[in-house]
């Protein structure tokens, strides 16, 4: 059974930096594309990063600049590295990913639990 789990959320001043990991378990073939999403309280699940097998990454406008996606394939992990962190950036952040497993020939979306990223002075 494929989990996802997340780890690297914080309490973090303004400015300050966070890298976040999520590690995908029970993965018997192959996993496509990861992405990191971000839910604040009161507002919907969006967007922040993303990035594909091939190692292409893309973000959205709000962190372009501040955040960088990457990924380990050999550990099923990927990463957002997170600077000039702003209160607006608080939310819980969750992982995403597409995973096909042996013998399976369709694709499935897995998410994680989520982790807590506090921007604060």
């Amino acid at each position: 059974q494929v989990q996802l789990m997340e780890s690297g959320g914080g309490l973090v001043q303004p400015g300050g930096s966070l890298r976040l990991s999520c590690t995908a378990s029970g993965v018997t073939y192959r996993v496509y594309s990861m992405r990191w999403y971000r839910q604040a309280p009161g507002k919907e699940r969006e967007l922040v990063a993303a990035i594909t097998s091939g190692g292409s990454p893309n973000y959205a406008d709000a962190v372009k600049g501040r955040f960088t996606i990457s990924r380990d394939h050999a550990k099923n992990t990927v990463y957002l590295q997170m600077n000039s962190l702003k209160p607006e950036d608080t939310a819980v952040y969750f992982c995403n990913a597409g995973v096909q497993q042996a013998s399976a020939s369709y694709v499935m979306t897995y998410w994680g639990k989520g982790t807590l990223v506090t921007v604060s002075s």
